[in-house]
Parts: C-alpha cells; structure tokens; sequence
C-alpha cells in the first residue's frame, strides 16, 4: 500500500507541476510592481523567454523530487526538498507571468518532465558527491541562463524581471548549498552535454 501511495502522491504532483497548478510558499515578487507598457511584439518576446524559464522549473521540479528521492544521505535529501519548494515558488510566479502576457506554458511540459525526472534519478544513483556536483553545475549554468534573460527581457518588463532576479539570487544559493554538502565536480564533457542540452530545451520551449 505505501508503493501505491507513493506512486499516487508522485502522479498527483507531476500533473500538477505540468499544468502549472503549484502554490507559492512566498508571494510573487512581481505582484504590486506597474506594468510596463509593451507592444505585442515584446510581450510575444518575454512570454517566450519567461515559457524558456518556466520549462526550467518544470525540470528543476522533477529533477529535485528524483535526486532528492535517491539521495544516500538524509541531509542532502532534506537539501532537495527545500530546494524543491523554492524551485515551486519559481514554478508558480512564472506561470502566473505567463497568463499576465496572456501566454501558455510548454506544450511539451510531460517530456521536459519526464526526461529530467530520468536524469535526476541517474545522478543521484552514482553517489551522493556526483548527485551534489550536477546541482552545482546545474545551477551555475541556470544563473547564466537567468542573466542573459535579464539583458534580453524588454527594458519595460518590471515584472518579468523581479521576477527573474530573484530566481537568479535563489539558484545561486542552491548551487552553494551543494558545494558546501561536498558536491564534486563535474567533468568536462557532462558540462558540454549539459549544456547543449540546456541549449536544445531554451530554444523550443522559446516557441512551443
């Protein structure tokens, strides 16, 4: 019965976390802050990028619930679960941006989903240091990702970029957080995969 229960509370929170339906442990840090004025080519341009950041928390979201799940240590899997919730936090604001730019989120939501639920598990079943070492790596490539978006998002964009700017700070503390648990680091080649990987996910999610 607690396989089934489990499998049942997993299935719950990949729906929810596909269609966009997560609850914010923090309130949006864009929510008070004036609209920008934009034309429709400039909102079409940040509802992309903002739909790019969205699929990233829908990956983070099954990367962390893989990690964490399979994590040897019992620090480092209550590491993933605060993480997780900061990362829902993310989920929930760029949703909530999305529809404000009268967007949608990722048609390929369940594939983002399950490919990273299956790299996360990979990383996690090779050793709590490698575990660590593809967070910290993650992370630092995500606070790249973050900072271009910020040069990228029209100049009018006040929410857009509160709301970027503070995934931005809480990547880096994640990424931290992992170092200081002992993460390893990664070698040269993972880092390139990675990142042509991230490379192939921000340029479709951009459109689809």
């Amino acid at each position: 019965m607690q396989f089934v229960d489990q499998l049942i509370t997993d299935f719950d929170k990949a729906l929810r976390v596909i269609s966009g339906v997560v609850s914010e442990s923090r309130p949006n840090p864009a929510r008070g802050l004036a609209d920008g004025v934009m034309d429709e080519a400039e909102k079409r341009h940040a509802a992309g990028l903002m739909r790019v950041n969205n699929v990233g928390e829908v990956c983070a979201q099954a990367l962390y619930d893989a990690q964490g799940r399979f994590a040897q240590k019992r620090e480092i899997r209550q590491a993933f679960e605060h993480a997780g919730i900061e990362e829902e936090d993310h989920l929930a604001w760029t949703a909530e941006r999305l529809r404000e730019l009268g967007s949608r989120t990722s048609l390929l939501n369940p594939l983002w989903y399950a490919g990273s639920y299956v790299l996360g598990t990979i990383a996690a079943r090779v050793g709590d240091a490698r575990n660590l070492g593809f967070v910290a790596e993650t992370e630092r490539q995500v606070e790249l990702h973050l900072l271009s978006h910020l040069e990228k998002l029209p100049a009018q964009d006040n929410k857009s970029r509160a709301i970027v700017e503070q995934m931005r700070i809480d990547e880096v503390e994640h990424g931290q957080a992992a170092r200081d648990l002992g993460a390893a680091e990664m070698p040269a080649p993972i880092k390139g995969a990675m990142k042509a990987m991230s490379k192939v996910m921000t340029g479709v999610a951009y459109y689809l």
